[in-house]
């Protein structure tokens, strides 16, 4: 990385990150836990299960969005000594990140099971799905604005991706990176990071 250089993360890959990883095992939690009788019987288990999981989708898409809006309504041009990651480099540095955090509430939603069958697991997938509607929430604003949402990948190591580590977000144009608006893959996505001055930038980014 050049002198003054620094990575750069998009924002919606850093909020989806985890959810696909919430997703999976907690519905294969949430079905080795039907399988339970439990402690409150499958009925009562599966009915606040459900409710667990409409509670953690709500509160978890709409929790600190005003801190988001915030940022992004801050967010500055970027310039040309960054260096754009690649999606999946976000993904991975996630998962490696956060891995043991992940086999343990597997596990902890597999043993809630023995009191609220397939509650647990249902609780993990509903986290997914509200973090999979932040990203599209993000994804709205970027394609009204025409540019992407970037923070520096230190401050989304630390504290996420609106923590308090984070002072502000970066904008470059939709053709930037690999990944969609909103930070689904894209299907012509292209390995390897890129400088923001070749294809972060465009005419647009500073909408």
């Amino acid at each position: 990385m050049g002198r003054g250089a620094y990575a750069l993360a998009r924002v919606a890959v850093v909020v989806r990150a985890p959810a696909g990883w919430l997703w999976w095992p907690g519905l294969l939690a949430a079905g080795i836990g039907a399988l339970v009788p439990g402690l409150t019987g499958r009925t009562v288990g599966v009915a606040a299960g459900a409710a667990l999981f409409v509670g953690a989708a709500l509160v978890v898409f709409t929790v600190r969005r005003g801190r988001y809006a915030a940022l992004a309504r801050g967010a500055s041009r970027a310039g040309k000594a960054v260096i754009l990651q690649d999606r999946s480099v976000t993904l991975r540095i996630w998962r490696r990140a956060h891995r043991w955090w992940l086999l343990l509430a597997f596990l902890a939603a597999v043993a809630s099971s023995g009191v609220l069958p397939a509650a647990g697991g249902l609780l993990m997938a509903g986290a997914a799905l509200g973090l999979w509607g932040k990203a599209w929430w993000l994804g709205r604003w970027e394609r009204e604005h025409e540019a992407l949402l970037w923070l520096r990948t230190e401050s989304a190591r630390r504290g996420g991706a609106a923590g308090k580590e984070v002072r502000g977000y970066v904008l470059t144009g939709t053709a930037a990176g690999d990944g969609r608006p909103g930070g689904a893959r894209a299907g012509n996505a292209r390995s390897g990071g890129a400088r923001a001055g070749t294809r972060a930038g465009g005419p647009r980014a500073g909408r």
